[in-house]
């Protein structure tokens, strides 16, 4: 975390209401499907958070919003320095999300002392950039949560970063569920696409989105990463790979896990399969030098 930086504003807009399942809010968008945020705090009525966003909501770390500088530790850039914010919000709520920080509230669903979220904090989109260039690196990875819901704040910020710094590399990673608008999509270099399986807990209605995954599918920037947890995940990523054409030499299976015994343990049995198949097979770098924490 940068020291030095302040004035991240409170949030502001927020209403009380709850929905099933508990501790959650769920809100249309014009981005495509529904929305979840963490309850009680919602975009006020009329709002829309990929278009209306006057500010960044990205996840809280410590006592600021989480930008960091690391080595990228997944995907085909891994070991990479690179700077990462990470959005708060998600439309999907996977079982073994290790960045579930950047979504709930806490393990009672109570809010913080005062009404502001534990879960993010609101900032404008040009401390953001101010932020992110301070680390003096070109690569940039958008994370999450899920940061295609907040587009039109992500295009404000990395023209700003783009007009310093003519070499700037821009990774989003997603969970392929939302595609990308234009205007967004010259801003990216490259999309991590991350596209969840039975074994995140989430409904195939909610974690399969034909008419994005088809975008991504077509486009030069995109690789596929799939979070392979259990044997029985292999034949349906092969469904997926075959249903929406995605090319072998970008996809990545990825063994699930937050130890480094688990990912050894997975990855003993992946490797063939990527053989196989002329699949890479990924790894979870950040897990093996510093372990499962946040701001890594």
């Amino acid at each position: 975390m940068l020291p030095g930086f302040a004035g991240s504003r409170a949030h502001a807009s927020i209403q009380s209401g709850f929905d099933k399942p508990r501790g959650w809010l769920f809100a249309s968008a014009s981005c495509r499907g529904v929305v979840a945020f963490p309850a009680p705090f919602a975009v006020q009525a009329g709002g829309d958070p990929c278009l209306d966003a006057p500010a960044m909501k990205l996840a809280r770390l410590d006592d600021g919003p989480e930008i960091f500088h690391t080595l990228q530790g997944e995907g085909p850039s891994a070991g990479s320095p690179a700077v990462f914010v990470r959005a708060a919000l998600c439309n999907l709520q996977c079982v073994w999300c290790d960045s579930s920080h950047a979504w709930k509230l806490d393990e009672t669903d109570a809010p913080a002392p005062g009404g502001a979220s534990r879960a993010f904090v609101e900032i404008d989109p040009a401390e953001v950039a101010e932020r992110v260039l301070a680390f003096d690196c070109p690569r940039l990875v958008l994370t999450g949560g899920e940061p295609m819901l907040q587009q039109a704040a992500w295009i404000e910020m990395l023209r700003r970063f783009r007009r310093s710094r003519h070499d700037a590399i821009v990774e989003v990673e997603t969970n392929g569920t939302l595609p990308p608008e234009p205007d967004f999509d010259r801003m990216a270099d490259q999309y991590n696409v991350s596209p969840k399986l039975a074994n995140s807990g989430m409904p195939e209605s909610r974690r399969l989105v034909s008419e994005s995954l088809a975008h991504f599918a077509s486009s030069p920037k995109a690789w596929f990463k799939f979070v392979v947890s259990r044997p029985a995940d292999l034949d349906e990523i092969d469904r997926l790979v075959s249903r929406f054409s995605l090319p072998a030499s970008r996809i990545l299976l990825m063994p699930e896990g937050c130890d480094v015994e688990s990912l050894d343990r997975r990855a003993a049995w992946l490797a063939p399969a990527c053989l196989d198949r002329n699949f890479r097979l990924g790894d979870r770098l950040h897990i093996r030098l510093w372990g499962d924490r946040p701001g890594t």
